[in-house]
């Protein structure tokens, strides 16, 4: 698990100094070793190769980075881990291939050169990489399936000189190369707004793209362009008689492959039901009192769940560590927490405290049972959003503006007085999910959406085109295709790995963990488990909804159900409670500070209406409203991006 950046073009003493420079600001991302590497003297096409590494297998120097491989004069920056990299060097051993290091960047490099791009299909594991051919003068990036390792390019044009493709593991990284213009995008902006984070391929900064998860691309240094290549989609359903078999062997194998490190490791454990069937598979794969597990608890009674990640650690017998994050000490880090973001958005704050308290304790590597909800269905989207399509298809042939008006008045009649600032619940968002068509897609944005249509479009000087239901026009299009044809439930675990899992959760996880340089790892979220699940029939993988007693069955067989019969609770920081006095001001002088507002291209005045209505106690108005909101303008001041 490392930092990459780099650049492919024109060989020019200020393309070496951004390069330099990008891989510096990732520091955090590798404290263990740093190394710079280019393709060829100045003055020749080629590529400039930066790395930061967090030692995770092989501490050896022998793991050093940017890898070349002698024999074809080929270099990689990689970024990952690669869980089958053992089966690969065996077989490329049977070839005669000859490793000098046990790292899996080796095991790419060399098989590189047998299979070319073909590579990338082989590998089973998260990554972000780029690999210089020297045979071909091209350099081919790739991201790994699911989207949990970022890969971040743009277009530069050094004054005076050619154009070339800059690309890093972090958004910030390429700010800080001073080629980037600090421009805020006006779509990706309304992307952020709707969702709290960023979605699609753009960033919240004009010049920025990602690489698409399960995308690969080849750029050429004579004209440098990414142009990216699917390599793998998330599967269809496709049920069989075995698929729970096949399923339970290849989470089985998942979480195996995934404890190898030779780093301190650990699982993170709330005491529910995928931290858990993680930890189980841990335990039962090398023992439980080999295996490692952490809770971060509080002294918020509402929020604590100590005691069942305590008793689930009993059962299993593992060495358990409880965390105490409290109250002073979210205040006393929150401004480095807030500095981490790499892109502004409304979560991750919590991931970073969990990170941070677990790396104090001495661990590098951490298993996490991020994946269950979106595989099993957790999500009470699972159960709403099929129904709130099914309600707007039968109002289809009602006028809209009638509809909105009766779903406003029920709104109304339900909140009494909806004061300056309506709700901005699931209740009332009503009428956008009455009208939003009756299609799944929609039905699932509208009730993801953190504000009505109405209020979203009030937050913005000048409302952005160009977007289908807070989505770019081409990613809506993507998704509506992903989940034509498929079984109910099915479409809507493949939105949540596409959205939420996908444009959020894993983006958080990387930032907020590689702040405190330390590796997360999501075995539920392996591609060959994603597939697996596509194997069971729905009725058997999600029912009966909300339960996850697939993965129940499969992975807690051993364990006394009474230990999950419990309400579902997400993992959230009591961070409305710490902050409505400690951060009150703070975020009061930010939300009514109407320059920033307007630089960015806000409405001044409904963000102030917004800040006023929430510290009023208006009805229907979550903290994660205000706090999206605070996060992008002090993200936008501190980072100097402006419209």
């Amino acid at each position: 698990m490392c930092g990459i950046a780099g650049a492919i073009g024109p060989i020019a003493p200020n393309l070496v100094a951004a390069v330099a420079a990008a891989s510096a600001r990732q520091r955090h991302r590798g404290p263990d070793d740093a190394g710079e590497w280019q393709s060829g003297p100045v003055g020749t096409r080629g590529a400039l190769f930066g790395f930061r590494r967090l030692a995770i297998l092989d501490l050896s120097a022998l793991g050093h980075q940017p890898m070349v491989d002698t024999d074809t004069g080929n270099a990689i920056a990689f970024n990952g881990e690669i869980y089958n990299f053992a089966e690969l060097r065996t077989e490329l051993q049977g070839r005669g291939v000859v490793f000098r290091s046990g790292t899996d960047t080796e095991v790419i490099l060399r098989g590189y050169a047998h299979w070319g791009r073909d590579t990338i299909a082989r590998l089973r594991g998260m990554f972000a990489l780029a690999i210089w051919d020297a045979r071909r003068h091209r350099v081919l990036v790739a991201r790994d399936r699911l989207g949990i390792k970022p890969l971040y390019w743009t277009r530069v044009a050094p004054p005076g000189g050619p154009p070339a493709v800059a690309f890093a593991s972090e958004l910030r990284s390429l700010l800080a190369t001073g080629l980037v213009e600090r421009r805020l995008q006006p779509s990706a902006l309304a992307s952020y707004l709707w969702h709290g984070y960023v979605a699609g391929d753009a960033s919240l900064v004009d010049a920025v793209q990602q690489l698409p998860p399960g995308h690969l691309a080849e750029v050429d240094p004579a004209a440098p362009d990414v142009v990216p290549i699917r390599y793998w989609q998330p599967p269809r359903a496709a049920p069989v008689a075995d698929g729970a078999e096949q399923l339970a062997a290849e989470l089985r194998t998942a979480v195996r492959q995934h404890l190898i490190s030779d780093v301190p490791l650990g699982v993170f454990l709330s005491g529910g039901i995928d931290s858990s069937a993680v930890a189980a598979m841990a335990a039962e794969a090398v023992g439980g009192a080999a295996v490692r597990t952490f809770n971060v608890s509080f002294d918020e009674a509402d929020f604590d769940e100590s005691s069942h990640a305590r008793a689930v650690a009993t059962a299993l017998g593992t060495q358990h560590q409880e965390v105490r994050v409290s109250a002073a000490y979210f205040r006393q880090h929150l401004d480095t927490a807030l500095s981490a973001i790499d892109q502004p958005t409304f979560d991750g704050i919590n991931t970073w405290f969990v990170s941070r308290a677990t790396r104090e304790h001495g661990v590098t590597v951490a298993l996490a049972g991020t994946g269950g909800d979106e595989l099993f269905g957790g999500y009470r989207s699972f159960r709403d959003v099929p129904r709130s399509a099914r309600l707007a298809r039968l109002c289809r042939w009602l006028p809209h503006g009638l509809l909105r008006t009766a779903a406003a008045g029920w709104v109304r009649a339900m909140v009494g007085r909806s004061g300056a600032v309506p709700p901005q619940t699931r209740w009332g968002k009503l009428g956008d999910v009455l009208c939003g068509g009756g299609d799944l897609l929609a039905a699932y944005q509208a009730a993801y959406a953190l504000f009505t249509e109405r209020f979203h479009r009030e937050l913005q000087a000048t409302p952005a085109t160009g977007l289908r239901h807070g989505l770019p026009e081409a990613l809506a299009e993507r998704w509506r295709e992903a989940t034509a044809h498929q079984p109910e439930l099915h479409a809507v675990g493949l939105l949540e790995l596409h959205s939420f899992l996908g444009e959020r959760l894993l983006r958080d996880t990387d930032w907020a963990s590689m702040a405190v340089s330390l590796e997360v790892r999501v075995p539920l979220l392996d591609h060959r488990v994603v597939e697996a699940a596509a194997l069971v029939p729905p009725n058997q993988r999600f029912h009966p909804l909300g339960r996850k007693q697939l993965l129940r069955t499969l992975a807690l067989q051993r364990l006394d159900p009474n230990l999950f019969e419990r309400p579902k609770r997400g993992f959230v920081l009591p961070i409305e409670a710490w902050s409505r006095q400690q951060l009150r001001s703070e975020v009061a002088a930010t939300l009514n500070d109407a320059e920033l507002c307007r630089s960015l291209g806000l409405a001044p005045d409904a963000v102030a209406r917004l800040w006023q209505a929430w510290s009023s106690n208006a009805p229907g108005l979550y903290w994660s409203r205000v706090w999206t909101l605070f996060v992008l303008l002090r993200w936008c001041r501190e980072q100097r991006v402006a419209a």
